[in-house]
Order: C-alpha cells, then structure tokens, then sequence
C-alpha cells in the first residue's frame, strides 16, 4: 500500500511516518504540511491511503475531501486529537478514524481492514458540501477565491486556470470535474467552465456552436455538443 501522510505539525507526521516504517506491505511515498500541498501530492503520486489530519489551518481534512477528484479518490483515514469530529469523518465515508497520539494495536486494526478491502474506493464527493471558495496556491500562500468572483474557468496544458471579476487569472490544484461537480458552475466547453451568475448574453454561430459574453466582456467558447445542455441549465432550451 502506497501511503501518504497529511498533517500541518511535523512531529506527528514523523510518529505516523515512524509507526508504518516497519510495515512490510506499507510504502510511505509522501508527506504534505497543508492541503494544498496534499491536493497536489495526490494528484501526482496515487496513494492507496491517506492519513490525513482534519484540523488544519486555511483548508481542513475535511473541506479537503469535497476538493478531490473522485475519481482519483484514495482511501481516507482521519487523524485527528478531537474525538467530536468523528461523526463528520465517518459522513464523509471516511475509511477509518485514529485519534491522536495514535496506538499502535489500533493502527494495525487499520492496517488489517485495509489489506482486506478488495472493494472500488467510495466516493466522499457524494456526501461533500458544495465548495464556497477555490484555493490557489502562490509563492507562500493560498489565495482563496470565493465562487462568486468566479467568472470562467479553463483548462490548458499547463493546467487549470480560473479568470476572476477583475480579469485576473489564478491557478488551482482542482480539476475541471471537481469544481464542475461542487460548485453552481456549468460546463459549456470541453476545457471551460462558467458561473452562470455571470453570463451576460449568448452569441450563436453558423457551424452551430455559440460564444458567451461574461459580463467583464471576456469570451466564453461554447461547443456545438453542450450548447443545448446550456440553454436548459439557463431556462431557455
């Protein structure tokens, strides 16, 4: 089992580091101080398992989950020293719940319940909260955008993009699928995603596309396969 280790204090990311070092089926491919950082690591590496701490600064364990693609969702295993989360862990479909310090006997619990389930990840996007606000991580920092600043966002090659009210443009850890499926957002293109809060009129095309116009006069691509789609989420199909 590939693991990787989230939690804001070093020290008890070390004691869960220590703890599986021993493990022989367990490979620990990361650790990750915040959950930018382990949005990231996620995304790059594929756990298996992720130990993952609920009480963190900016973004939780728990606001973590709803950020995550489900399809790349790996199993989660709360850590944390507040045992009155435990509801909310295990609503959000959480594997299994340690609290801190961590047991040895009860972590090997964990362990054998992991190499016994053979059965497809669930899904905590299904029980997650909408998300209210984007992280996009800068040079030591997180800027959290709220959706409604939002007016597009769009994926490129050198990933994902959102362009703001202002005209700004930021980037995020989070995938087209993610925001597409927690937030008020609408996919009108392959690559872009709009908040339909801030279309201010569609332009049809003859080769059956369309064009929106935001209201910060951006363009918005629409493609010919999801422009009826469009017209229905809008009320006019």
């Amino acid at each position: 089992m590939n693991v990787l280790i989230v939690d804001d204090e070093t020290p008890a990311r070390e004691e869960i580091a220590r703890l599986l070092a021993n493990v022989a089926d367990v490979s620990v491919v990361g650790q990750s101080a915040n959950a930018i950082e382990a949005l990231s690591a996620i995304n790059r590496l594929h756990p298996d398992v992720v130990f993952l701490d609920i009480s963190m600064p900016q973004i939780s364990g728990l606001e973590l989950l709803s950020m995550l693609d489900p399809e790349e969702m790996p199993r989660i295993v709360f850590v944390t020293a507040y045992n009155e989360f435990a509801l909310q862990a295990f609503e959000q479909d959480a594997f299994d719940y340690l609290l801190k310090p961590i047991d040895a006997a009860r972590l090997e619990v964990t362990l054998q319940r992991l190499r016994r389930d053979r059965l497809p990840a669930t899904d905590p996007l299904k029980m997650a909260a909408p998300l209210r606000q984007i992280p996009c991580p800068g040079h030591q920092r997180v800027q959290l955008v709220k959706i409604d600043q939002v007016e597009y966002v769009n994926s490129t090659g050198s990933g994902v993009f959102i362009v703001t009210t202002d005209g700004s443009e930021h980037f995020t850890e989070l995938t087209l699928r993610t925001l597409e499926e927690r937030t008020p957002m609408l996919r009108c293109h392959r690559q872009y995603l709009v908040n339909p809060d801030q279309i201010r009129e569609i332009t049809f095309q003859d080769m059956g596309g369309a064009e929106i116009i935001t209201h910060g006069d951006r363009r918005v691509p629409v493609s010919r396969r999801l422009l009826a789609e469009l017209k229905e989420h809008l009320g006019f199909a």
